[in-house]
């Protein structure tokens, strides 16, 4: 149960209108009187330094089961921003899509709603990952994708039948529904838009390539286009895992596309290997055209060997620096992944970050390396991983497993002094001095947008972690 994400939603020719509860945090959907009700749940971060975007999944997931069931009443909460009482809930059926970060959340409430006889499905990507342990906590586990899946669960719903497990297929991505864009209030700034699903590279930390597969489906480009036009908003993250990395004829034909349309500004992650191509030129052309504003870039580690350790180099092609070089020369900011606490790091690594984004003016966020459930990564790491830290402790500031040198103690210390260290005032400032001057006033003002919330969130989080 995954997915990315005007204020009205048109399915075929009936108009679904959408009613705001008194509490403002939710949001409820009534197609014609006498339908199931199905409440559909993005659980609440254990970390504070979440984006304050509209979960992709709610609104997505929201409009397909619309689709699947016309006359349904859909109710979408988000539980970061309003945490529900189980009681509170009146459903035929609540589907929580999970992340690992998220599942002891989902776990949590799951339990206590069906302590109340109320039916729960689990999605997402951990759920996919561990099926068995998600069926302890629910009544339906989807394993991968809905959309192939989605009507059957519904069906099941409705005539009391609902199975243990659906295994979603990995189908085209033709005649998806828009979002229901609009659906949720709350303190949101960006919505996100996907354009295509898998990844052909294989990092071993990533999770992406065993949930969505190693081939390259897209949606059509003219399916993605009306979106953006009609729900992305302004400003809207692309929620694909590379913006540009798999055809990279079919992404400028889609930024080209994009640039026909209203005036947006956007922004998602990329790999360094496609600007280097023979094409990459006129790629990051059409994409500063289109409104691309920065992109995050994978820079894993410090070393070729760490590269080749993570599985992580084809995707940084045969001359990273120069890739972010030439990123920046058509006006787009570039922030990199760092991923450091490896059992092969030192606290040298942890200042290497910051020597890099001095040395290449560009923003980092560091990443304590976590090896999530269905990744080779985590089958390396079981022997060492910390059994007494639950699955909230996987958000990328905690350290979850044990290290020849450094204690967990000692690398959270040097994650959250690097991450202060890269979020300070003096560099907050540098960064906006080394934003390419192409993309002046914009892009220098979404980089504030970007960096001010995540230093006040980091530094919130420091706290709590010295309280702790």
């Amino acid at each position: 149960m995954d997915s990315t994400a005007e204020i009205r939603y048109e399915h075929g020719s009936r108009q679904t209108t959408f009613i705001e509860p008194e509490s403002g945090g939710n949001a409820n959907t009534s197609g014609s009187s006498g339908g199931m009700k199905v409440t559909l749940i993005s659980p609440a971060f254990p970390f504070s330094g979440r984006v304050p975007m509209v979960p992709p999944v709610l609104e997505y997931l929201g409009a397909l089961t619309l689709k699947e069931a016309p006359d349904a009443e859909v109710t979408l909460i988000d539980a970061n921003v309003n945490e529900p009482a189980p009681e509170q809930i009146e459903a035929d059926l609540v589907g929580i899509s999970a992340m690992t970060a998220t599942v002891t959340w989902a776990y949590a409430f799951s339990d206590a709603l069906r302590g109340l006889g109320k039916k729960v499905a689990l999605g997402g990507i951990h759920p996919t990952a561990l099926p068995q342990e998600a069926k302890e906590h629910a009544d339906a586990v989807v394993v991968g994708e809905a959309e192939s899946v989605w009507r059957q669960v519904l069906n099941d719903v409705s005539r009391g039948n609902l199975k243990p497990f659906y295994h979603g297929e990995r189908i085209p991505l033709d005649g998806l529904p828009l979002p229901l864009a609009g659906a949720l209030k709350g303190p949101y700034h960006f919505r996100a838009v996907f354009t295509a699903r898998g990844c052909p590279y294989r990092c071993s930390f990533c999770s992406v390539r065993k949930f969505f597969g190693d081939t390259i489906r897209y949606r059509p480009i003219d399916s993605v286009a009306e979106e953006v036009e009609k729900c992305a908003g302004k400003v809207y993250f692309n929620g694909d895992d590379n913006i540009w990395g798999g055809d990279i004829k079919r992404s400028i034909e889609l930024f080209t596309e994009l640039s026909r349309g209203s005036k947006k500004y956007w922004y998602g992650f990329g790999d360094l290997r496609a600007p280097q191509g023979r094409e990459g030129e006129n790629m990051l052309k059409a994409a500063r055209k289109s409104g691309l504003f920065s992109v995050w870039a994978g820079w894993e580690t410090s070393s070729s060997e760490g590269l080749k350790g993570y599985r992580a180099s084809a995707k940084q092609g045969t001359n990273r620096e120069e890739a972010i070089r030439r990123i920046k020369d058509h006006g787009i900011n570039v922030t990199l992944f760092v991923v450091l606490g490896g059992r092969s790091d030192t606290r040298d690594d942890f200042n290497y970050a910051l020597e890099l984004s001095e040395r290449l003016g560009v923003g980092i966020h560091p990443v304590l390396l976590t090896p999530l459930p269905g990744t080779e990564l985590y089958d390396e790491y079981k022997p060492y991983l910390f059994r007494e830290k639950g699955w909230d402790n996987y958000t990328g500031v905690n350290a979850v497993f044990d290290h020849p040198t450094m204690t967990a103690r000692e690398r959270e210390e040097a994650f959250y002094q690097t991450s202060l260290s890269l979020l300070s005032w003096k560099r907050i400032w540098k960064h906006l001095l080394d934003t390419p001057r192409g993309g002046f006033p914009m892009n220098h003002l979404l980089l504030l947008m970007e960096k001010v919330p995540m230093r006040r969130a980091m530094r919130k989080a420091y706290r709590g972690w010295c309280t702790a």
